[in-house]
């Protein structure tokens, strides 16, 4: 009996067990997945080598069933990138207008997070609280007084010259130009205008593709600092574009991104990191008093493109959650 006993409480520690370790694995399963990814050298390959024709071709015939879309990309007045990460090992890119320089409005505050953490690792900008607020400030919410502060504690030639640095070259006037940030976002100050197209803030979908690209893969200054950045682009604020479609999908700590927008500018970029096939970067600029209305419109469209079985909608629903 005392046996029996003995047997029937050890039978249930056994089983408590078990199930504290299932829940455990459940919620370590149930977390967000892993950013920024590691890929080993021999696989590793730069994001104008990931080109894909297939992708490419089914991007160019999405967009070609929309007549009003044509006649802004044959004018060079949209562009659009996309990258397939669904598969970590081997992503896929495809692009139209994607070297095509468009004015970039906040999109360029970027390069201002990017010389931000190159310079607290370098030790030229000290890391306090202040400045992670201010960049938060900047990105989460397109800061223009913010991003101003930044620009003032780095320097804009500063900033500018990492674009160009060979160990990013966002911006490469051999190539058609790039990320340019050529003033701050304030009355005044000094003015740099891009060589090419005179612009002070500019931007190609190409460009933007290769930094959330290189951001994702733990390449930009080194896999914590991307970390690091990756934080302050998730939970994205300002409503709109494509986050009005995708906010009630994919969680905000899984969207990282930064839009622009002036006058008749319009322009988003995102890298959404969710479970399965959703995970992917889209970036588009367009000139056109429509453009909100088609970035959020392009997004059900890049997403049957990456996946066609699914139908031209938001595809599946989640409750929206804000933090």
């Amino acid at each position: 009996m005392i046996l029996e006993s003995w047997v029937k409480v050890f039978a249930a520690i056994v089983f408590a067990f078990l199930g504290i370790l299932a829940l455990g694995l459940n919620l370590a399963g149930a977390g967000a997945p892993s950013l920024p990814l590691c890929l080993p050298g021999p696989e590793w390959q730069p994001l104008s080598q990931r080109r894909d024709q297939r992708l490419q071709a089914r991007l160019d015939r999405a967009l070609t069933k929309h007549d009003s879309w044509q006649s802004l990309i044959r004018a060079g007045k949209m562009s659009v990138g996309l990258v397939d990460l669904s598969n970590p090992t081997a992503p896929r890119f495809a692009q139209v207008n994607g070297d095509t320089m468009m004015y970039g409005a906040s999109l360029p505050k970027l390069m201002v997070l990017l010389a931000a953490f190159q310079g607290f690792a370098d030790g030229a900008l000290k890391e306090t609280p202040q400045v992670h607020r201010a960049l938060i400030e900047m990105i989460r919410r397109s800061s223009n007084p913010a991003a101003s502060q930044v620009i003032g504690q780095i320097g804009l030639r500063k900033i500018e010259a990492l674009a160009s640095d060979r160990r990013y070259r966002f911006y490469d006037p051999q190539k058609g130009g790039g990320i340019w940030l050529g003033g701050a976002y304030s009355p005044g100050g000094e003015v740099n205008p891009e060589p090419i197209t005179g612009l002070s803030h500019t931007a190609t979908a190409f460009q933007l593709c290769r930094f959330y690209y290189l951001l994702a893969y733990g390449r930009l200054i080194s896999p914590e600092r991307s970390r690091q950045m990756l934080k302050i682009l998730a939970f994205p604020d300002l409503p709109g574009k494509f986050v009005s479609v995708l906010e009630t999908a994919v969680p905000p700590d899984h969207l990282y991104r930064k839009s622009g927008e002036v006058r008749g500018f319009h322009a988003d970029s995102i890298l959404v990191w969710d479970t399965g096939w959703r995970r992917y970067i889209l970036v588009s600029l367009i000139e056109d008093a429509r453009g909100e209305r088609i970035l959020k419109e392009l997004v059900p469209v890049a997403e049957q493109v990456l996946r066609p079985s699914l139908p031209l909608s938001s595809g599946e629903g989640r409750k929206k959650t804000r933090r």
